[in-house]
Protein backbone atom coordinates (compact mmCIF):
# COMPACT_ATOMS: atom_id res chain seq x y z
CA UNK A 1 0.00 0.00 0.00
CA UNK A 2 1.47 3.16 -1.10
CA UNK A 3 2.36 5.93 1.99
CA UNK A 4 -0.73 8.34 1.76
CA UNK A 5 0.27 12.14 2.39
CA UNK A 6 -1.73 14.07 5.55
CA UNK A 7 -2.29 17.25 6.98
CA UNK A 8 -3.87 17.38 10.17
CA UNK A 9 -6.26 20.30 11.19
CA UNK A 10 -7.25 21.11 14.80
CA UNK A 11 -10.57 23.24 15.31
CA UNK A 12 -9.35 25.63 17.86
CA UNK A 13 -11.90 28.22 17.30
CA UNK A 14 -14.10 27.10 20.02
CA UNK A 15 -15.67 30.21 22.66
CA UNK A 16 -16.44 27.40 25.27
CA UNK A 17 -19.48 29.46 27.18
CA UNK A 18 -20.40 26.32 29.37
CA UNK A 19 -16.83 26.45 30.97
CA UNK A 20 -17.06 29.95 31.98
CA UNK A 21 -15.29 31.72 33.91
CA UNK A 22 -11.90 29.34 32.85
CA UNK A 23 -12.92 30.84 29.26
CA UNK A 24 -13.69 34.36 30.21
CA UNK A 25 -10.28 35.36 29.07
CA UNK A 26 -8.84 32.12 26.75
CA UNK A 27 -10.29 30.23 23.99
CA UNK A 28 -11.55 26.73 25.06
CA UNK A 29 -8.44 24.76 23.44
CA UNK A 30 -6.21 26.98 25.75
CA UNK A 31 -7.53 25.92 28.88
CA UNK A 32 -5.10 24.38 31.56
CA UNK A 33 -5.66 21.07 31.86
CA UNK A 34 -3.64 19.38 34.99
CA UNK A 35 -0.22 21.37 33.91
CA UNK A 36 -1.53 20.62 29.88
CA UNK A 37 -3.64 22.84 27.77
CA UNK A 38 -6.58 21.10 26.66
CA UNK A 39 -5.00 21.65 22.79
CA UNK A 40 -2.31 19.40 23.75
CA UNK A 41 -4.09 16.60 23.64
CA UNK A 42 -5.17 16.87 20.24
CA UNK A 43 -1.65 17.65 19.09
CA UNK A 44 0.01 15.46 21.11
CA UNK A 45 -2.14 11.98 19.25
CA UNK A 46 -1.42 13.40 16.01
CA UNK A 47 2.30 13.89 16.75
CA UNK A 48 2.33 10.53 18.50
CA UNK A 49 0.82 8.84 15.36
CA UNK A 50 3.27 10.35 12.90
CA UNK A 51 1.55 13.30 11.38
CA UNK A 52 3.90 16.10 11.42
CA UNK A 53 2.08 18.74 9.07
CA UNK A 54 -0.33 20.64 11.32
CA UNK A 55 -2.55 23.18 11.25
CA UNK A 56 -4.67 24.97 13.99
CA UNK A 57 -7.58 27.18 13.02
CA UNK A 58 -8.56 29.83 15.62
CA UNK A 59 -10.66 32.43 16.10
CA UNK A 60 -11.97 33.19 19.91
CA UNK A 61 -9.59 34.89 22.51
CA UNK A 62 -7.15 33.21 20.83
CA UNK A 63 -3.59 35.21 22.09
CA UNK A 64 -2.70 32.65 24.94
CA UNK A 65 -3.65 29.47 22.43
CA UNK A 66 -1.20 30.98 19.80
CA UNK A 67 2.16 31.88 22.18
CA UNK A 68 1.18 28.73 23.84
CA UNK A 69 1.53 26.53 20.37
CA UNK A 70 4.73 29.20 19.29
CA UNK A 71 6.68 28.14 22.57
CA UNK A 72 5.82 25.16 22.64
CA UNK A 73 4.54 23.45 19.34
CA UNK A 74 7.98 23.71 17.22
CA UNK A 75 8.29 20.89 14.43
CA UNK A 76 11.89 20.27 12.81
CA UNK A 77 11.25 22.90 9.26
CA UNK A 78 14.47 21.10 7.72
CA UNK A 79 11.89 17.84 7.21
CA UNK A 80 8.94 20.18 5.74
CA UNK A 81 6.67 19.72 9.25
CA UNK A 82 5.14 22.63 11.28
CA UNK A 83 2.44 23.08 13.61
CA UNK A 84 0.97 26.45 12.19
CA UNK A 85 -1.61 28.52 13.89
CA UNK A 86 -3.86 30.36 11.87
CA UNK A 87 -7.09 32.62 12.71
CA UNK A 88 -9.60 33.34 10.53
CA UNK A 89 -8.26 35.84 8.12
CA UNK A 90 -11.80 36.41 5.83
CA UNK A 91 -10.80 34.75 2.62
CA UNK A 92 -13.63 33.91 1.25
CA UNK A 93 -16.11 36.84 1.97
CA UNK A 94 -16.51 39.38 4.54
CA UNK A 95 -17.26 37.39 7.51
CA UNK A 96 -15.46 35.69 10.59
CA UNK A 97 -15.64 31.66 10.75
CA UNK A 98 -19.29 30.60 10.78
CA UNK A 99 -19.15 27.05 12.10
CA UNK A 100 -16.49 24.36 11.95
CA UNK A 101 -16.93 23.69 8.38
CA UNK A 102 -16.77 27.34 7.39
CA UNK A 103 -13.32 27.30 9.66
CA UNK A 104 -11.91 24.63 7.05
CA UNK A 105 -13.76 26.40 3.81
CA UNK A 106 -12.04 29.83 4.58
CA UNK A 107 -8.65 28.23 4.63
CA UNK A 108 -8.53 26.05 1.59
CA UNK A 109 -5.37 27.38 0.59
CA UNK A 110 -3.46 25.32 3.47
CA UNK A 111 -4.83 22.56 1.67
CA UNK A 112 -4.00 23.68 -1.36
CA UNK A 113 -0.86 24.24 -0.26
CA UNK A 114 -0.34 20.98 1.57
CA UNK A 115 -2.00 18.85 -1.19
CA UNK A 116 -2.54 16.03 0.97
CA UNK A 117 -4.22 12.89 0.02
CA UNK A 118 -5.91 12.41 3.50
CA UNK A 119 -7.49 15.82 5.67
CA UNK A 120 -7.24 14.40 9.02
CA UNK A 121 -9.74 16.67 10.98
CA UNK A 122 -9.84 16.69 14.92
CA UNK A 123 -11.28 18.60 17.89
CA UNK A 124 -8.95 20.52 20.63
CA UNK A 125 -10.62 20.07 23.21
CA UNK A 126 -11.05 16.81 24.67
CA UNK A 127 -8.64 14.84 27.02
CA UNK A 128 -7.51 11.16 25.38
CA UNK A 129 -5.35 8.90 23.94
CA UNK A 130 -5.44 7.92 20.30
CA UNK A 131 -3.46 6.71 17.26
CA UNK A 132 -4.75 8.79 14.03
CA UNK A 133 -2.55 6.27 12.03
CA UNK A 134 -4.82 2.91 12.86
CA UNK A 135 -8.04 5.01 11.75
CA UNK A 136 -6.52 6.37 8.35
CA UNK A 137 -5.61 3.04 7.04
CA UNK A 138 -8.91 1.80 8.35
CA UNK A 139 -10.08 4.50 6.51
CA UNK A 140 -8.39 3.62 3.40
CA UNK A 141 -8.90 0.16 3.40
CA UNK A 142 -12.84 0.18 3.93
CA UNK A 143 -13.00 3.09 0.59
CA UNK A 144 -14.79 5.20 2.35
CA UNK A 145 -14.82 8.70 1.33
CA UNK A 146 -14.97 9.84 5.15
CA UNK A 147 -14.90 8.47 8.43
CA UNK A 148 -16.10 9.19 11.69
CA UNK A 149 -14.60 8.20 15.00
CA UNK A 150 -17.31 6.98 17.97
CA UNK A 151 -16.90 6.38 21.42
CA UNK A 152 -19.10 4.11 22.86
CA UNK A 153 -21.44 5.76 25.42
CA UNK A 154 -24.42 4.83 27.77
CA UNK A 155 -27.46 4.89 26.34
CA UNK A 156 -29.42 7.60 28.65
CA UNK A 157 -26.50 9.76 27.35
CA UNK A 158 -27.82 9.71 23.14
CA UNK A 159 -29.26 13.30 24.25
CA UNK A 160 -26.28 15.31 24.85
CA UNK A 161 -24.06 13.63 21.81
CA UNK A 162 -23.83 13.24 17.60
CA UNK A 163 -25.38 9.98 17.18
CA UNK A 164 -24.31 7.52 14.90
CA UNK A 165 -26.50 4.76 13.42
CA UNK A 166 -24.74 2.19 11.17
CA UNK A 167 -25.64 -0.72 8.62
CA UNK A 168 -24.43 -3.54 10.01
CA UNK A 169 -25.66 -5.44 6.86
CA UNK A 170 -22.94 -3.62 4.84
CA UNK A 171 -19.79 -6.00 5.26
CA UNK A 172 -17.03 -3.64 4.96
CA UNK A 173 -14.07 -6.02 5.56
CA UNK A 174 -12.32 -4.11 7.78
CA UNK A 175 -12.76 -4.65 11.91
CA UNK A 176 -14.36 -1.98 13.77
CA UNK A 177 -15.43 0.11 9.90
CA UNK A 178 -19.09 0.17 9.32
CA UNK A 179 -21.33 2.33 6.96
CA UNK A 180 -23.17 4.94 8.28
CA UNK A 181 -27.20 4.72 8.31
CA UNK A 182 -27.97 7.81 9.91
CA UNK A 183 -26.31 10.55 11.78
CA UNK A 184 -28.27 12.66 14.43
CA UNK A 185 -27.44 15.26 16.55
CA UNK A 186 -28.72 14.95 20.20
CA UNK A 187 -31.77 12.57 20.09
CA UNK A 188 -34.16 12.14 22.52
CA UNK A 189 -33.32 8.32 21.82
CA UNK A 190 -31.61 6.33 19.57
CA UNK A 191 -31.27 2.06 19.42
CA UNK A 192 -28.68 0.04 21.18
CA UNK A 193 -25.64 -1.48 19.78
CA UNK A 194 -26.52 -4.89 18.73
CA UNK A 195 -23.63 -6.13 20.81
CA UNK A 196 -24.64 -4.06 23.54
CA UNK A 197 -28.12 -2.62 23.64
CA UNK A 198 -27.55 -0.53 26.61
CA UNK A 199 -24.52 1.38 24.30
CA UNK A 200 -24.45 3.93 21.08
CA UNK A 201 -21.54 5.12 19.03
CA UNK A 202 -21.19 8.82 19.95
CA UNK A 203 -19.10 10.86 17.24
CA UNK A 204 -15.73 12.03 18.86
CA UNK A 205 -15.46 14.89 16.56
CA UNK A 206 -12.94 13.66 14.63
CA UNK A 207 -12.51 13.05 11.32
CA UNK A 208 -10.96 11.39 7.93
CA UNK A 209 -11.51 12.28 4.39
CA UNK A 210 -10.62 11.49 1.30
CA UNK A 211 -8.91 15.19 0.30
CA UNK A 212 -10.94 15.73 -3.28
CA UNK A 213 -14.64 14.73 -1.39
CA UNK A 214 -14.21 17.08 1.77
CA UNK A 215 -13.18 19.80 -0.77
CA UNK A 216 -16.31 18.94 -2.67
CA UNK A 217 -18.79 18.85 0.21
CA UNK A 218 -17.13 21.63 1.61
CA UNK A 219 -17.88 24.08 -1.69
CA UNK A 220 -21.24 22.65 -1.58
CA UNK A 221 -22.01 23.20 1.82
CA UNK A 222 -21.19 26.93 1.28
CA UNK A 223 -23.21 27.31 -1.61
CA UNK A 224 -25.95 26.46 0.20
CA UNK A 225 -28.55 29.04 2.34
CA UNK A 226 -29.95 26.71 4.29
CA UNK A 227 -26.55 25.29 6.83
CA UNK A 228 -25.03 25.91 9.58
CA UNK A 229 -21.84 25.27 7.79
CA UNK A 230 -20.95 22.29 10.92
CA UNK A 231 -18.78 19.31 9.97
CA UNK A 232 -21.18 17.34 12.42
CA UNK A 233 -24.86 18.69 11.70
CA UNK A 234 -23.97 19.09 7.93
CA UNK A 235 -20.44 17.79 5.84
CA UNK A 236 -21.04 14.02 7.34
CA UNK A 237 -24.78 14.13 6.59
CA UNK A 238 -23.65 15.04 3.09
CA UNK A 239 -21.82 11.67 2.83
CA UNK A 240 -23.96 9.42 4.71
CA UNK A 241 -26.85 10.51 2.52
CA UNK A 242 -24.21 9.06 -0.44
CA UNK A 243 -23.42 6.28 1.29
CA UNK A 244 -19.67 7.42 1.90
CA UNK A 245 -19.88 8.04 5.41
CA UNK A 246 -17.75 5.05 7.55
CA UNK A 247 -17.79 4.79 11.46
CA UNK A 248 -14.65 3.81 12.72
CA UNK A 249 -15.43 2.67 16.60
CA UNK A 250 -12.84 3.79 18.77
CA UNK A 251 -12.61 0.65 20.60
CA UNK A 252 -10.58 -1.00 18.43
CA UNK A 253 -7.64 1.57 18.65
CA UNK A 254 -4.96 0.08 20.50
CA UNK A 255 -2.53 2.43 22.38
CA UNK A 256 0.91 1.29 23.51
CA UNK A 257 1.12 0.24 27.17
CA UNK A 258 -2.46 0.93 27.65
CA UNK A 259 -3.83 -0.17 30.84
CA UNK A 260 -7.51 -2.62 31.20
CA UNK A 261 -8.44 1.22 32.92
CA UNK A 262 -7.60 3.59 31.30
CA UNK A 263 -8.05 1.83 27.74
CA UNK A 264 -10.08 3.84 25.19
CA UNK A 265 -10.47 6.77 27.84
CA UNK A 266 -12.51 9.32 26.10
CA UNK A 267 -13.74 12.42 27.95
CA UNK A 268 -15.79 15.72 26.55
CA UNK A 269 -14.98 18.28 28.96
CA UNK A 270 -16.90 20.82 27.88
CA UNK A 271 -18.72 21.97 30.70
CA UNK A 272 -17.05 23.21 34.49
CA UNK A 273 -18.36 19.93 36.31
CA UNK A 274 -16.90 17.49 33.16
CA UNK A 275 -13.80 19.24 33.47
CA UNK A 276 -13.55 18.55 37.05
CA UNK A 277 -14.36 15.17 36.97
CA UNK A 278 -11.30 14.49 34.38
CA UNK A 279 -9.43 15.87 36.70
CA UNK A 280 -10.66 13.47 39.28
CA UNK A 281 -10.29 10.67 36.99
CA UNK A 282 -6.76 11.15 36.93
CA UNK A 283 -5.32 10.82 40.83
CA UNK A 284 -6.87 7.62 42.35
CA UNK A 285 -3.76 4.55 42.33
CA UNK A 286 -4.99 3.28 39.16
CA UNK A 287 -5.98 6.18 37.58
CA UNK A 288 -9.00 5.91 34.83
CA UNK A 289 -6.90 7.94 32.91
CA UNK A 290 -2.94 7.78 33.36
CA UNK A 291 -0.96 10.28 32.75
CA UNK A 292 2.62 8.41 32.93
CA UNK A 293 2.36 6.28 29.58
CA UNK A 294 6.01 6.95 28.46
CA UNK A 295 4.86 5.08 25.44
CA UNK A 296 2.21 7.97 24.12
CA UNK A 297 3.37 10.66 26.12
CA UNK A 298 1.60 14.16 26.22
CA UNK A 299 3.48 16.94 25.40
CA UNK A 300 3.15 20.41 26.89
CA UNK A 301 5.50 23.47 27.21
CA UNK A 302 8.67 22.45 28.94
CA UNK A 303 8.73 24.36 32.55
CA UNK A 304 11.64 26.22 33.98
CA UNK A 305 10.00 25.68 37.57
CA UNK A 306 12.13 24.20 40.25
CA UNK A 307 10.93 20.46 41.75
CA UNK A 308 7.94 20.34 44.09
CA UNK A 309 8.87 20.33 48.08
CA UNK A 310 6.76 19.65 51.02
CA UNK A 311 8.40 21.15 54.20
CA UNK A 312 7.32 22.39 57.42
CA UNK A 313 5.86 25.11 58.86
CA UNK A 314 5.25 27.18 62.14
CA UNK A 315 4.77 25.16 65.00
CA UNK A 316 5.96 22.11 63.59
CA UNK A 317 2.83 21.99 60.97
CA UNK A 318 3.58 19.12 58.43
CA UNK A 319 3.37 20.46 54.58
CA UNK A 320 1.85 17.33 52.81
CA UNK A 321 0.03 16.06 50.22
CA UNK A 322 -2.83 12.62 49.47
CA UNK A 323 -3.82 11.14 46.67
CA UNK A 324 -2.93 14.49 44.78
CA UNK A 325 -1.08 15.37 41.26
CA UNK A 326 1.28 18.32 42.59
CA UNK A 327 3.22 19.67 39.55
CA UNK A 328 7.01 21.36 39.52
CA UNK A 329 7.42 24.41 41.55
CA UNK A 330 4.87 23.67 44.20
CA UNK A 331 5.69 24.54 47.45
CA UNK A 332 3.52 22.94 50.41
CA UNK A 333 5.02 24.44 53.59
CA UNK A 334 3.17 23.44 56.48
CA UNK A 335 -0.14 23.06 54.42
CA UNK A 336 -2.46 19.77 53.64
CA UNK A 337 -3.23 18.47 50.53
CA UNK A 338 -5.80 16.25 49.77
CA UNK A 339 -7.76 14.44 46.68
CA UNK A 340 -6.23 17.54 44.17
CA UNK A 341 -4.35 18.62 41.55
CA UNK A 342 -2.02 21.73 41.85
CA UNK A 343 -0.06 22.98 38.98
CA UNK A 344 2.71 24.80 38.73
CA UNK A 345 4.09 27.25 41.06
CA UNK A 346 1.37 26.37 43.33
CA UNK A 347 1.92 27.65 47.12
CA UNK A 348 0.33 26.49 50.06
CA UNK A 349 1.07 28.03 53.27
CA UNK A 350 0.85 27.03 56.82
CA UNK A 351 -2.10 25.32 58.20
CA UNK A 352 -3.34 26.08 54.89
CA UNK A 353 -6.08 22.62 53.83
CA UNK A 354 -6.67 22.25 50.13
CA UNK A 355 -9.23 19.34 49.46
CA UNK A 356 -10.77 17.93 46.24
CA UNK A 357 -10.01 21.02 44.21
CA UNK A 358 -7.87 22.12 41.13
CA UNK A 359 -5.40 24.94 40.80
CA UNK A 360 -3.49 26.16 38.14
CA UNK A 361 -1.10 27.96 37.76
CA UNK A 362 0.59 30.45 39.83
CA UNK A 363 -2.65 30.18 42.65
CA UNK A 364 -1.37 31.03 46.18
CA UNK A 365 -3.20 29.77 49.72
CA UNK A 366 -2.65 31.48 52.16
CA UNK A 367 -1.73 30.82 55.83
CA UNK A 368 -4.72 28.86 57.58
CA UNK A 369 -6.51 29.34 54.24
CA UNK A 370 -9.24 26.39 53.32
CA UNK A 371 -10.25 25.03 50.00
CA UNK A 372 -12.55 22.85 49.42
CA UNK A 373 -14.26 21.59 45.96
CA UNK A 374 -13.04 24.33 43.73
CA UNK A 375 -11.66 24.99 40.30
CA UNK A 376 -9.52 27.85 41.01
CA UNK A 377 -8.24 29.87 37.41
CA UNK A 378 -4.08 31.03 37.35
CA UNK A 379 -2.96 34.27 39.24
CA UNK A 380 -5.53 33.94 42.21
CA UNK A 381 -4.10 34.76 45.71
CA UNK A 382 -6.18 33.76 48.37
CA UNK A 383 -5.60 35.62 51.93
CA UNK A 384 -5.00 33.88 55.05
CA UNK A 385 -7.61 32.41 56.86
CA UNK A 386 -10.09 32.60 53.83
CA UNK A 387 -12.74 29.87 53.00
CA UNK A 388 -13.60 29.02 49.53
CA UNK A 389 -16.73 26.68 48.90
CA UNK A 390 -16.82 26.17 52.49
CA UNK A 391 -19.61 28.88 52.63
CA UNK A 392 -21.28 28.53 49.13
CA UNK A 393 -23.77 32.08 49.83
CA UNK A 394 -20.35 33.86 51.12
CA UNK A 395 -18.84 32.58 47.82
CA UNK A 396 -21.99 33.80 45.92
CA UNK A 397 -21.72 36.99 47.57
CA UNK A 398 -18.25 37.20 46.56
CA UNK A 399 -19.20 36.80 43.10
CA UNK A 400 -17.84 33.11 42.66
CA UNK A 401 -19.31 31.11 40.26
CA UNK A 402 -21.05 28.03 41.73
CA UNK A 403 -22.38 24.73 39.68
CA UNK A 404 -25.09 23.14 40.24
CA UNK A 405 -23.18 20.22 41.72
CA UNK A 406 -21.80 22.53 44.09
CA UNK A 407 -18.39 23.82 42.75
CA UNK A 408 -16.59 27.06 43.52
CA UNK A 409 -15.02 28.51 40.49
CA UNK A 410 -12.36 31.23 40.55
CA UNK A 411 -11.53 33.27 37.72
CA UNK A 412 -8.05 33.90 36.47
CA UNK A 413 -6.98 36.60 38.76
CA UNK A 414 -10.10 37.04 40.84
CA UNK A 415 -9.73 38.94 43.88
CA UNK A 416 -10.53 37.14 46.97
CA UNK A 417 -11.12 39.63 49.99
CA UNK A 418 -9.77 39.44 53.44
CA UNK A 419 -11.72 36.88 55.68
CA UNK A 420 -13.78 38.65 58.70
CA UNK A 421 -14.48 37.05 62.09
CA UNK A 422 -17.10 34.79 60.88
CA UNK A 423 -14.85 33.09 58.57
CA UNK A 424 -12.29 32.63 60.49
CA UNK A 425 -14.09 30.52 62.30
CA UNK A 426 -14.60 28.81 59.26
CA UNK A 427 -11.22 28.34 58.17
CA UNK A 428 -10.41 27.14 61.48
CA UNK A 429 -13.11 24.13 62.15
CA UNK A 430 -12.09 22.57 58.80
CA UNK A 431 -8.54 23.07 59.58
CA UNK A 432 -9.19 20.36 62.69
CA UNK A 433 -10.65 18.18 60.33
CA UNK A 434 -8.06 15.14 59.74
CA UNK A 435 -7.80 14.44 56.01
CA UNK A 436 -10.35 11.55 55.01
CA UNK A 437 -7.45 9.40 53.53
CA UNK A 438 -5.65 9.51 57.11
CA UNK A 439 -9.03 9.10 58.82
CA UNK A 440 -9.25 6.00 56.92
CA UNK A 441 -5.49 4.52 57.59
CA UNK A 442 -5.69 4.95 61.64
CA UNK A 443 -9.26 4.08 62.13
CA UNK A 444 -8.30 0.63 64.20
CA UNK A 445 -5.55 1.79 65.72
CA UNK A 446 -5.92 3.97 68.69
CA UNK A 447 -2.01 4.80 69.13
CA UNK A 448 -1.86 6.48 65.80
CA UNK A 449 -5.01 8.58 66.28
CA UNK A 450 -3.59 9.80 69.43
CA UNK A 451 -0.57 10.92 67.08
CA UNK A 452 -2.98 11.94 64.55
CA UNK A 453 -4.62 14.33 66.89
CA UNK A 454 -1.55 15.87 67.98
CA UNK A 455 -0.93 16.38 64.31
CA UNK A 456 -4.12 18.05 63.64
CA UNK A 457 -3.61 20.21 66.83
CA UNK A 458 -0.55 21.26 65.22
CA UNK A 459 -1.92 22.37 61.40
CA UNK A 460 -5.06 23.90 63.72
CA UNK A 461 -2.73 26.22 65.80
CA UNK A 462 -0.47 27.11 63.23
CA UNK A 463 -3.86 28.35 61.46
CA UNK A 464 -5.06 29.83 64.11
CA UNK A 465 -1.60 31.67 65.20
CA UNK A 466 -1.45 32.80 61.78
CA UNK A 467 -4.93 34.29 60.82
CA UNK A 468 -4.32 36.18 64.48
CA UNK A 469 -6.55 33.82 66.72
CA UNK A 470 -5.59 32.13 70.19
CA UNK A 471 -4.46 28.74 69.81
CA UNK A 472 -7.11 26.26 70.45
CA UNK A 473 -7.07 22.34 71.02
CA UNK A 474 -8.56 19.76 68.87
CA UNK A 475 -11.99 18.16 70.47
CA UNK A 476 -11.67 14.61 72.15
Amino acid sequence: MSVKKVLAIVLAGGEGKRLMPLTADRAKPAVPFAGFRLVDFALSNLANSGYFRIVVLTQYKSHSLDRHISETWRMSTQLGNYVASVPAQQRRGKSWFLGSANAIYQSMNLIGDAEPDIVVVVGADHVYRMDFEQMVQNHIKSGARATVAAVRQPLEMANQFGVIEVDTSFDTGVVGAHKISAFVEKPESTPGLPEAPDQFLASMGNYVFDTDALVEALEQDAAKADTKNDMGGDIIPYFVDRDEAFVYDFSTNDIPDATDRDRNYWRDVGTIDSYYEAHMDLISPLPIFNLYNRAWPIFTRNTVSPPAKFVHGEHNSIGTALDSIVAPGVVVSGGVVENSVLSNDVFVGTGARVQDSVLMDKVMVGRGAVVRRAIIDKNVKIPAGATIGVDHELDRARGFTITESGLTVLSKGQVVSPPDAAELALAKAAAAELPAALKLAIRDDAALEATMDKVAGNQLEAAESESGGEPAKIAE
